[in-house]
């Protein structure tokens, strides 16, 4: 066999490969053999059918099935005794196979590239200070003050705009199909939330009324074509309440347990939306220095980890759309090309995954054990889990590498910024 290696470009590499024509033949002899003892053909006994019609009427299939056992055998052989490490499977090209001939091919793959890292010290670029107004602060403890609010019963008269009605909702589509249900609803008439033939069949009733409506719904924006949908409710009227919301004075502040007044209270929220700044500082100065590492380099990028990306940001983006209860599928959304509109942002991001990790590698940042357990620790607060329980399950799941790895890009981050020029704007 002969084998020529070739670096195509920094990223991609090539083995071109020629396996002699005895092995070939051999190989195809053998396999001529496994296809006779399992063929049934007119005229043959079943398993007795001689190799010579075998090759003749299946060879095809014979030079499929012998090319990909040889290349496959080859190959991984010939990249791991080389200590090359492809990104992804070799791709197969340029394939000849005949009988009496030799099997010749090309295995095209992409490694990481041998990084020349540019000077990332001394990187610029601009922040600003945190900067939380009045307003801010108003509407958080605004926020507060809803959901501190009381429901107090209406006696004595019917529904009114901007009353909130408890009731047992039912519904299904006017073409048929399943009921659903949702028992002692809560919904306020007349809020921009509500459907607005919903709020006006509610208006005048009162608690033990059964009000039934249709409802019909135009094509959603992408939707253009469709036919509208129509959806019959019927509203069991329960009780009438009004939202009552606590005065906003130091009886409220001391209320929620850790203030001693309105001041305090105030302090505290202008204290948490500083540092929530702080922290959106911190997420953008970091972004800018890393396209100002990756503006510096002229690394060629492997398509490998550019399509990593591409792919990555598009799953988010149906992620993201199905946790909010759409359908990806219904938006008029061409995903293919919203994937391959990621192309330059992913080359960008794979640009600098390299480039950060070899900043790591060269400086020796990684994450520690005890860095990594007390991640661990606060993702386990947050999900209100154990620490054990947390950290079993991410190992199940082969989460723990991530959350490394995340740890060692912030240390990496951090280590930027510390070096970086960083201009204050204002």
């Amino acid at each position: 066999m002969k084998v020529e290696y070739a670096e195509e470009t920094p990223v991609r590499k090539s083995l071109s490969f020629e396996i002699d024509a005895e092995v070939v033949d051999q190989e195809i002899a053998d396999r001529a053999k496994d296809y006779a003892k399992k063929l049934k053909l007119p005229g043959f006994r079943a398993g007795k059918v001689p190799t010579h019609v075998v090759k003749q009427r299946f060879k095809a299939n014979l030079l499929e099935d012998v090319a990909e056992k040889l290349v496959n055998k080859v190959v991984f052989e010939e990249i791991e005794g080389r200590g090359l490490k492809p990104l992804a499977s070799p791709k197969v090209v340029d394939l000849k196979i005949d009988e009496n001939q030799p099997l010749t091919f090309r295995a095209v793959f992409e490694t990481l590239p041998i990084v020349e890292l540019p000077d990332w010290h001394g990187l610029r670029a601009k922040s600003r200070q945190p900067n939380v107004e009045d307003a801010a602060v108003d509407r958080e403890l605004e926020g507060l003050r809803e959901n501190a609010a009381q429901y107090e019963p209406v006696e004595g008269r019917a529904i009114e705009t901007g009353d909130f009605v408890v009731g047992d909702l039912s519904w299904k589509s006017a073409a048929g199909g399943k009921t659903r249900r949702n028992e002692n609803a809560l919904f306020e008439v007349g809020s921009a939330e509500m459907n607005k033939d919903l709020s006006a069949s509610l208006l005048g009733a009162s608690p033990g009324e059964t009000k039934q409506v249709r409802v019909k719904y135009e094509p959603k924006p992408g939707e253009e074509g469709a036919p509208a949908e129509e959806i019959d409710y019927t509203i069991v009227v329960k009780a009438i309440k009004k939202k009552v919301l606590p005065a906003l004075d130091d009886d409220f502040a001391k209320d929620l347990g850790e203030f001693g007044s309105l001041q305090e209270l105030r302090e505290d929220v202008r204290k948490k939306l500083v540092a929530a700044d702080e922290r959106k500082i911190d997420r953008e100065l970091k972004g800018a220095l890393v396209e100002a590492l990756v503006e510096k380099s002229q690394l060629e990028v492997p398509e490998a980890l550019v399509e990593r990306h591409m792919t990555a940001r598009a799953e988010n983006a149906v992620r993201g759309l199905a946790m909010q209860g759409i359908d990806p599928r219904t938006i008029g959304v061409d995903w293919r090309q919203y994937r391959d509109g990621q192309r330059d942002d992913s080359v960008k991001a794979a640009k600098a995954d390299i480039l950060l990790d070899e900043i790591a590698r060269r400086e020796g940042v990684d994450a520690t054990d005890l860095e990594l357990d007390a991640e661990v620790a606060r993702l386990a607060e947050r999900l209100k889990k154990s620490k054990e329980a947390t950290r079993a399950q991410m190992e199940k799941e082969g989460e723990l590498a991530g959350l490394r790895a995340r740890i060692r890009e912030e240390k990496v981050l951090d280590l930027l910024k510390s070096n970086a020029r960083v201009e204050l704007e204002g």
